[in-house]
């Protein structure tokens, strides 16, 4: 059996729902079990504003980099099972939720089916994923949108806070 080779995946990370900060560290421990992959980065958490349905609580997002040897359907596949896991019940688009875990970009090729785009159309204009994403990996480039240091400087930072880290008063 032949065995992929390790590669970066970034995930986004958002809950509004049943206390959103607990929510998104325990999808960071849940992607550290994941088979075949290691968590190496996690960002800041941020509140933020709701898209779209906006009479719903403010959300708290994050970024996390991975290390994978899972194909990006392997990886989607797992990324949903965490969320049904964790409670994820798909009501209505961009509504609230307990848990959304989006497969932002892996590295390869560009992928555009019907239920699988890397990377994710949506990021060069959702601050929610730029700013978290832009602790982690400045510099990355997102084929067909550009440097995601340079996306996040030109998306509005308005509905967008970072929260403090654990242990400090900021």
């Amino acid at each position: 059996m032949k065995r992929e080779h390790w590669r970066p995946a970034y995930i986004a990370l958002g809950s509004n729902l049943q206390n959103p900060q607990v929510q998104v560290q325990r999808a960071f421990e849940e992607l550290r079990t994941l088979r075949d992959t290691q968590l190496l980065l996690r960002s800041a958490l941020y509140a933020t504003a709701p898209m779209g349905v906006t009479e719903q609580p403010p959300f708290v997002n994050a970024a996390a980099g991975l290390l994978t040897r899972l194909s990006a359907r392997e990886l989607l596949e797992a990324l949903l099972a965490i969320e049904r896991g964790m409670g994820r019940e798909r009501r209505e688009r961009w509504g609230p939720r307990v848990i959304d875990l989006d497969l932002i970009w892996i590295t390869g090729p560009p992928i555009d089916e019907p239920d699988l785009k890397v990377p994710h159309p949506g990021v060069p204009a959702r601050n929610f994923v730029l700013y978290p994403l832009a602790d982690i990996a400045p510099s990355l480039f997102l084929p067909g949108h550009g440097r995601v240091e340079e996306l996040a400087a030109r998306v509005d930072s308005a509905g967008i806070r970072r929260l403090p880290q654990e242990g400090t008063s900021k």
